[in-house]
């Protein structure tokens, strides 16, 4: 059980040390950064290359973006399966409503508890 969580921790660790890399030694902004790191988690999960190192490292995987991106690419497969041609536009938001719907709850209760501040 412990090297479960030195695994999360390393490849979580491995995911935010490549993204700081990009920000020093690029030009790209963190938001195209994060935007890649979707869209690459959803096409090593199209390609079934990302389950695997969920499955070897659990949350190390599937908390970072790529993970939400996988987990988008999971869910639109899933809903073909099920759905036909109509689960390419639901299948993703039904298989993250919950991580998106406790992010905008997460931040409305941060919103109501902290007041902003002009610089």
């Amino acid at each position: 059980m412990f090297t479960d969580y030195i695994w999360a921790f390393v490849i979580g660790g491995l995911f935010c040390a490549v993204g700081q890399l990009l920000i020093v030694y690029t030009k790209l902004t963190p938001a195209r950064i994060l935007t890649a790191y979707v869209v690459a988690g959803v096409i090593l999960g199209a390609l079934g290359i990302y389950r695997p190192l969920i499955d070897f490292a659990g949350a190390g995987a599937s908390v970072p973006l790529t993970g939400f991106g996988n987990n988008l690419a999971e869910g639109v497969v899933k809903a073909i399966e099920e759905d036909g041609f109509l689960g390419i536009f639901t299948g993703g938001l039904t298989a993250a409503s919950a991580g998106i719907t406790s992010a905008m709850l997460f931040a409305l209760i941060a919103g109501l508890c902290c007041k902003s501040k002009v610089k």
